[in-house]
């Protein structure tokens, strides 16, 4: 068998499994990172006014394996309970990934020489943003996206299954639309449980000289920038490109070009074939190259832990310097993110009065992931014109600054990472 004997799945539990061996190699030597404590599903979020009940939360913790390399979260957490069917994330809303996406479908036919004849599978397809690209350049195409926003894709004409992808998924794709050129899996192949099992199923899909590309967050610039309000119960695993390689090396499948990209605050995009069908580009080894590995990587790990807490308190500084002047503070934007950096800082309805979102949001109406504070619509920042704002989609804060300025908010801009600051 390839990888971990005991696999983690935290599916048709109800709830949460420790991850005992490493998702990748299944090594038993598991490193301790770090802990951001027990934390609420960050996409489980209770209407505004409902009478406060009980929800789950589940411990955080990192865990780094030195064999390959790969960081990873402690547990697996029931996809049912992270991913519930009215899941409120849609891709379609943000323009970086829009135009990653572009970006993404350009290079890649440019790269192939895809034609109308081919056909380009996206597993956790949302609301079909990804594969919509190709469908316009005239590739046959095929979403598979297990919750409801799948219906979303579908009532745009962006044929969707909606199902949870895994063998029999990719059997039945085959048996109804033939083998895939090209399959696309984006912002989810860290996500989904038992890894080795997806992996297999793509290889069922993939035709002989198909290529499988992925985007994940990458762990680098995670560091660098101290992300970690990307820690929650979604990412299961925080790629490098050395970990991802060992992964799709197990199956067969050989890294042939990688790059980073900026969707998410720094993402890696990898593409990768059937062993030997293509030429491996420089771009791998540079990557490589300029990764720490093993021991540099754990030590690179300490300094994470130690530079998280520091920016944690910093932000609380500078919020209680506000408080102690009675400043309102509100909050900008509620990406899955947002919700780590809250439950873990701490921040609760006596420090951020509420969040607001673009209209349109799903989220409007509901409250933050284990708080009560609101989410509204934008417009009453420009109604209010609290003292302060925190950004907490802070990896776009430069771009979403001067918009704010000239839409007429008027008060303090802080981005909370990677160091507190005002804009």
């Amino acid at each position: 068998m390839v990888g971990p004997t005991k696999i983690a799945r935290g599916a048709g539990t109800g709830a949460s499994v420790p991850v005992e061996q490493c998702q990748i190699c299944g090594s038993e030597k598991l490193d301790y990172v770090l802990s951001l404590g027990y934390m609420p599903p960050v996409n489980q979020m209770v209407p505004i006014g409902q009478v406060p009940r009980q929800q789950p939360w589940f411990p955080t913790d990192l865990l780094h394996c030195r064999q390959c390399d790969l960081v990873q979260l402690g547990l697996a957490v029931d996809p049912v309970i992270i991913f519930p069917p009215e899941y409120p994330y849609t891709s379609g809303t943000t323009k970086l990934l829009r135009d990653n996406f572009a970006d993404l479908q350009r290079e890649s036919a440019a790269m192939l020489g895809l034609t109308d004849k081919d056909l380009v599978v996206d597993i956790g397809s949302n609301d079909g943003t990804l594969i919509s690209n190709f469908q316009k350049a005239g590739n046959r195409i095929l979403g598979i996206e297990p919750t409801d926003v799948g219906d979303i894709a579908n009532s745009r004409g962006i044929p969707t299954i909606k199902r949870y992808f895994g063998k029999a998924a990719a059997q039945e794709v085959v048996a109804s639309h033939g083998k895939a050129k090209v399959i696309t899996a984006a912002n989810c192949f860290a996500h989904i449980e038992d890894v080795h099992a997806i992996v297999e199923g793509i290889l069922e899909m993939l035709a002989d000289d198909g290529v499988f590309i992925s985007e994940s967050h990458y762990l680098i610039p995670l560091l660098d920038t101290l992300q970690y309000d990307t820690v929650y119960h979604e990412h299961l695993r925080y790629y490098s490109l050395t970990s991802l390689k060992y992964l799709l090396e197990m199956h067969g499948l050989e890294v042939f070009h990688a790059r980073p990209i900026p969707s998410h605050g720094g993402s890696i995009r990898v593409y990768a074939g059937r062993k030997g069908k293509r030429p491996v580009q420089d771009s791998v080894a540079k990557m490589l190259a300029a990764e720490p590995k093993g021991d540099a990587m754990a030590k690179r790990l300490k300094q994470f832990k130690h530079d998280v807490l520091l920016t944690k308190l910093r932000l609380l500084s500078m919020l209680r310097d506000l408080k102690e002047q009675n400043a309102r503070v509100v909050g900008i934007s509620a990406p899955s993110r947002a919700s780590t950096l809250f439950n873990y800082v701490g921040l609760d309805d006596g420090i951020i009065d509420y969040v607001c979102e673009i209209q349109g949001s799903l989220k409007i109406g509901k409250c933050m992931p284990g708080t009560s504070i609101p989410v509204v619509d934008e417009s009453r920042l420009f109604e209010d014109q609290p003292e302060a704002a925190v950004i907490f989609s802070w990896h776009i804060a430069d771009e979403l600054a001067p918009k704010l300025r000239a839409k007429g908010y008027k008060g303090k801009l802080i981005s909370p990472l990677p160091e507190p600051r005002y804009l």
